[in-house]
């Protein structure tokens, strides 16, 4: 089950709710009781093993872009 981050805009605290995708975006009380809460926008980080993934090779354009479109 999906964990989000909230922010009580009452006494300032962060707290985790597991809850179903479908009720992300459900009221939330904090922990003391308030219900003035905001949902955070959360990062997620990825960790493991490199795969069987190539190397990037180097494109022959240049750039960011492949070349052409940057200045």
């Amino acid at each position: 089950m999906p964990r989000y981050d909230y922010r009580c805009r009452a006494c300032g605290s962060t707290f985790e709710l597991n809850r179903p995708m479908a009720e992300a975006n459900a009221p939330a009380v904090c922990p003391t009781g308030h219900d003035d809460t905001v949902k955070l926008l959360s990062t997620v980080a990825v960790t493991g093993k490199a795969g069987t993934a190539p190397a990037p090779r180097p494109s022959s354009g240049g750039g960011c872009c492949g070349g052409g479109c940057c200045g």
